[in-house]
């Protein structure tokens, strides 16, 4: 997984605790966390496509939430930067080379590895699918309970 999906994670956040309606530039975004700001906004643009932001122009324009982070999942933000792919593709390499098995070619005989890559991929995306931002935002205020504040006085327009 790149890093562009912890970068919209932590923005997604910073959106919500900043508030409402207003709307922050990915440089200001990407400021916070001394990241580049063109590469931020590529993330935050797949996140605008995704339904997860919103965008809006103007001298006042930037990004905002477009959902509250309950019906927004971690899922939703993955599949978002990541795109649908699969993290593991088989290619059928057993059925290569000298060592090949001769039932390595009949599709009714699953590749053991790739079985057990996709039942745990399943698994992942199922638990991705379960968490909410919510659920994160709140873990991540039992761990700063000031993270809030500080990142709203930040973010104050000046």
């Amino acid at each position: 997984m790149n890093e562009g999906v912890e970068w919209a994670l932590h923005s997604c956040l910073n959106l919500a605790w900043i508030g409402g309606e207003r709307a922050v530039t990915a440089a200001r975004l990407a400021a916070y966390h001394d990241l580049p700001a063109a590469y931020l906004n590529k993330q935050l643009q797949a996140l605008v496509r995704a339904g997860v932001l919103g965008s809006v122009s103007g001298p006042k324009g930037g990004f905002r939430l477009a959902r509250p982070l309950d019906r927004i999942t971690l899922m939703d933000v993955v599949a978002a930067i990541e795109g649908p792919e699969e993290a593991f593709r088989c290619t059928e390499i057993r059925a290569q080379g000298p060592g090949a098995a001769p039932n390595s070619l009949t599709p009714a005989v699953e590749c053991a590895i790739a079985g057990a890559m996709g039942r745990a991929e399943l698994a992942w995306r199922r638990e991705l699918a379960a968490r909410t931002l919510d659920d994160v935002r709140r873990q991540a205020e039992r761990q700063a309970p000031d993270a809030p504040d500080r990142i709203r006085r930040w973010f104050a327009p000046t």
